[in-house]
């Protein structure tokens, strides 16, 4: 048994530490025509993969490994490779980065090869970096994140900020200090293999349904929790979005609800909304058979494409034990509804297995 080491005096990153200023205000991105670097990269990924020393896949529908690689060195051409394998296997982890210490500059500069960078409405940011940077930091002197999910459960699948008008698409997520013993793993989930697994009949059903993204609930909890020192950066965000997308770069469908951001289905009554979106929440949250788990030590940086998947914190080390992040967001396109196709065959099919199981 590894006995429980006492969490570090001081934190090994001052300068990225959370900053709380109730009176600032930032503005959004705006509309921008969005060129996804995955169209411009080598299938073969070459200049991603010339020198990793290791590369393996942490589950089938999701997730891969590479050794050997810094994100910071690479050229043009591998940041546009890495968008187009991290559109492929959904995210991708690197260990011990370098990109951890090149500072707030050159994280930003590599980060918006993706996209421009999201500014959080409510999240921390340093208090002398740039706001674009949104800090994760859970410890015995700020347990701001353990206050707002208490008597709840942490595992919540989500997607950044899909209440955008155009929604992050790769995503960066940097381990600065991680908890002295096992715990504070991020679970990340297929979107696309979430859409597969359901039937074909049901999944034409989704297809040509729209619905209401908006950050109002998570606002309504950022004034519950810290009241008069709450951060309300921006005001509330709201978007309709296709309930089934296409990803502009390798055409895959997913399935693009989240129980943090999605209000209601559009043009459907409180009820029959409610109890469809329950469906699908409750199908992505039993969905372990398409998820990886991402597991963090310092230096580890996770990257993962939001239109294809979404992910959870799991928040199951001891409180107090200090674990500290940054995240980057570029947006990305906006959402490409999954156009409703004539029927494949595939129903009959189904409908076909069906009725010979009764026979």
């Amino acid at each position: 048994m590894i006995a429980r080491t006492e969490e570090k005096s001081e934190p090994l990153y001052p300068a990225y530490l959370p900053h709380y200023d109730p009176l600032e205000k930032v503005e959004e991105v705006g509309r921008f025509e969005h060129d996804d670097p995955g169209h411009r990269a080598d299938p073969l990924k070459p200049n991603l993969l010339k020198h990793a020393t290791k590369v393996f896949d942490l589950s089938p529908h999701c997730g891969t490994e590479i050794h050997g690689v810094q994100i910071s060195k690479l050229s043009s051409e591998g940041l546009d490779e890495i968008a187009l394998l991290c559109a492929e296997r959904g995210c991708l982890v690197f260990r011990d980065q370098d990109y951890i210490d090149i500072g707030f500059e050159e994280q930003r500069r590599i980060a918006s090869h993706f996209g421009p960078l999201h500014k959080h409405g409510w999240m921390p940011h340093p208090k002398d970096g740039p706001p674009e940077f949104v800090i994760v930091y859970d410890s015995k002197e700020d347990l701001r994140i353990r206050k707002s999910w208490s008597r709840k459960s942490p595992i919540q699948f989500h997607v950044d900020q899909s209440p955008e008008a155009q929604p992050p698409g790769l995503t960066f997520f940097a381990m600065l200090e991680s908890p002295s013993v096992a715990g504070g793993d991020t679970i990340i989930s297929s979107s696309v293999r979430a859409f597969e697994r359901l039937s074909p009949s049901f999944r034409k059903r989704l297809e040509g349904l729209n619905a209401v993204h908006t950050t109002a609930n998570p606002i309504m909890r950022e004034l519950r929790d810290n009241g008069n020192q709450a951060v309300l950066r921006r005001p509330i965000t709201k978007s309709i979005h296709p309930v089934v997308t296409v990803h502009p770069v390798t055409k895959q469908k997913a399935l693009f609800v989240n129980s943090s951001y999605t209000q209601s289905i559009v043009g459907w009554d409180e009820e029959e909304s409610d109890y469809m979106l329950k469906f699908l929440f409750d199908h992505i949250n039993r969905g372990q058979d398409f998820c990886c788990r991402v597991r963090y030590e310092a230096g580890t940086v996770v990257l993962w494409d939001q239109r294809v998947t979404q992910h959870s914190q799991t928040l199951d080390y001891a409180a107090g034990d200090r674990r500290h992040a940054f995240r980057l967001t570029p947006l990305a396109n906006t959402p490409i509804p999954s156009k409703i196709e004539e029927d494949d065959g595939e129903c009959q099919k189904d409908e076909a297995r069906v009725l010979l199981n009764l026979c």
